[in-house]
């Protein structure tokens, strides 16, 4: 079949030189069997890509003695780009412990398959398929080691492509106060490959997706930095000994935060005039807008309200004044 009528000739030429030889010539591909272990230890593992019907059946021999995986072959039911990153994750497996082979990322398996470092190995769609490459390791680990393989994994991922967790996500938006997918992309490389982890409607349903997280992560960023200018018009100091600017601020910050959302539920609103001492007392002067103009209880218990909210949270003795 021609490469043209296989995948189309511009999304081919988005493939290395390495892995269009490895999907036409696999160098690990084939079994092994109890006949082939002697004294090691034969490890059969087989992970499935519900996401894209690929599979892949890992073998390994391992010698018992030093953990070390001597021989490591494959069988790969899929895509070509399947059997090219599963080529290569056999040969990256042969040689190490165990344990160094489930440092394996399927990342690595992609740059080892680049014929240019800069230049990634497959088109950001395909990523999805070194994925399994991860995941078969993972398995083939866990039934050497006789535990469950999600005990492997001590760190919710968002992007399996990219090997990115939930954690790590969180704080580079945070840290670097991103706004936006891209920025995301950018710093961590999250949703730069097949991109099903940025929004619903990709390839693999996601339990939390990349916009989920950043619109946590704004909102967060959005209270930490009210919280910041409550704190600031506070100053260091008590209410008393703040000069007017920092007194005007902190009354602000609190009709702000407390008051007006209440009242500007009811077509209202306050304005604050002005903050004047009164023998060892604070007058805050304010003028009622909007509905609360007419209310007959905005001098009463809309009123007293305020009050006591500002003496509450600026431990301060205030009396509001309407004006």
């Amino acid at each position: 079949m021609a490469r043209d009528d296989l995948i189309g000739g511009a999304l081919w030429e988005e493939y290395s030189t390495e892995v269009q030889r490895r999907m036409n010539d696999p160098i690990n591909m084939g079994e092994l069997t109890e006949a082939d272990a002697g004294d090691d230890k034969l490890v059969i593992a087989d992970f499935g890509a519900e996401s894209c019907g690929d599979a892949v059946r890992l073998y390994w021999l391992i010698d018992p003695a030093t953990d070390t995986i001597k021989v490591s072959k494959f069988k790969s039911f899929g895509c070509g780009t399947a059997i090219a990153s599963s080529d290569m994750m056999a040969e990256l497996c042969m040689g190490k412990t165990v344990d160094d082979a489930l440092k394996i990322t399927n990342i690595d398996v992609e740059k080892a398959l680049r014929d240019d470092p800069d230049v990634p190995a497959v088109p950001g769609q395909k990523m999805h398929c070194s994925v399994m490459a991860y995941d078969v390791i993972k398995k083939a680990a866990s039934i050497y080691k006789g535990v469950d393989m999600e005990s492997f994994e001590d760190e919710f991922i968002i992007c399996e492509c990219a090997r990115v967790s939930q954690d790590t996500i969180l704080e580079v938006i945070k840290l670097n106060k991103l706004k936006s997918i891209e920025e995301i992309t950018d710093y961590t490389k999250a949703g730069g490959f097949c991109k099903s982890c940025i929004k619903p409607g990709g390839h693999e349903k996601k339990d939390v997706y990349l916009v989920d997280l950043l619109s946590q992560a704004l909102e967060e960023l959005a209270a930490e930095e009210k919280s910041r200018k409550i704190i600031e018009a506070k100053g260091d100091g008590t209410f008393e000994s703040m000069g007017l600017v920092q007194k005007i601020k902190a009354v602000e910050s609190i009709l702000e935060e407390y008051i007006r959302p209440t009242l500007k539920a009811d077509g209202g609103d306050v304005e604050l005039l002005d903050i004047v001492a009164n023998e060892g007392k604070w007058d805050v002067l304010i003028k009622y807008q909007g509905e609360c103009m007419s209310c007959s209880m905005n001098t009463t218990t809309t009123l007293a309200g305020i009050e006591d909210m500002l003496n509450f949270k600026l431990k301060a003795p205030i009396k509001v004044i309407v004006t």
